[in-house]
């Protein structure tokens, strides 16, 4: 499935495209771990940007949604998919996203501001993949869109998601550089988006540069983004306290795994014993 083009594209722009990577049976899979998440709201779960037209939901990194998902990884090729990728054995599971976006009756909803992973996330490495899923077809004009080559470049402070400004930094401490306006500038940069058949997946490093463009009106798209880790993945330094804001309830097993292998310290091994290593 995976070819040395497909390679190279990720390793060296960020990004691949692959149609028809995913069969029905496995589109039927994820899509059952989707509706579990959208059934099952964790601490994460929001609307993203209330107040614009449509809706936009989201949720992400449930403590609870391991064995939900235990399916996602076991009974599909998408470890492999992310294993060929790298080049490498070894593939750990990080955590699940989703999202729910709705065009308003006459305007579209607002588009999912640029921004990188990587700012929100105690994890560095090149062994790193999103894998993005749509359970919609979608046109380029709908899609994902990236910033080639982007993730060889600055990390910069996380966006907000402020409907005021889509650069309004995470952490403002001036230690990570304030996001450059992408939207307003677009002509700057080297855009790319892919129409999208279901059953085709996206797989990213999740130090890209990212966006994802408007739900016309009465449009929908449902996405589910899965997150995985490899074997030269280390702690990394953030400014602040990243995903533990989410990710941790109370403590013992509802402590996400990120937020324990954060405390192992600044470049140590990423590892937990609650990652599951599906490869």
């Amino acid at each position: 499935m995976i070819t040395r083009a497909d390679i190279e594209h990720f390793r060296q722009r960020g990004v691949v495209h692959l149609p028809a990577a995913l069969d029905a049976d496995a589109i039927d899979i994820a899509r059952e771990a989707f509706e579990w998440s959208l059934a099952n709201p964790g601490r994460g779960a929001t609307q993203l940007v209330p107040g614009t037209p449509g809706s936009f939901y989201g949720d992400l990194a449930n403590p609870a949604s391991f064995d939900p998902y235990r399916a996602v990884n076991a009974e599909t090729t998408i470890p492999q998919v992310v294993s060929a990728l790298w080049e490498k054995p070894d593939v750990w599971y990080m955590y699940e996203q989703i999202f729910l976006k709705t065009g308003g009756d006459t305007e579209a909803a607002r588009r999912t501001p640029w921004h990188q992973d990587l700012p929100y996330l105690p994890v560095c490495g090149d062994d790193l993949a999103v894998v993005w899923i749509s359970f919609d077809d979608l046109d380029a004009g709908e899609s994902l869109e990236f910033v080639v080559g982007s993730h060889l470049g600055t990390l910069y402070d996380g966006s907000r998601f402020d409907p005021r400004d889509d650069t309004i930094a995470l952490y403002g401490t001036g230690e990570l550089p304030r996001l450059p306006d992408i939207e307003a500038n677009r002509s700057d940069y080297d855009i790319v988006s892919f129409p999208i058949t279901v059953g085709d997946i996206v797989v990213f490093h999740p130090s890209m540069l990212h966006g994802g463009a408007p739900s016309g009106p009465g449009r929908q798209r449902r996405t589910l983004s899965l997150r995985y880790f490899g074997e030269d993945a280390k702690v990394a330094w953030r400014p602040g306290d990243t995903m533990e804001r989410i990710a941790k309830i109370g403590d013992g097993p509802n402590v996400h795994p990120m937020t324990r292998a954060k405390r192992l310290g600044e470049g140590a091994a990423f590892r937990d014993p609650g990652f599951p290593k599906v490869k």
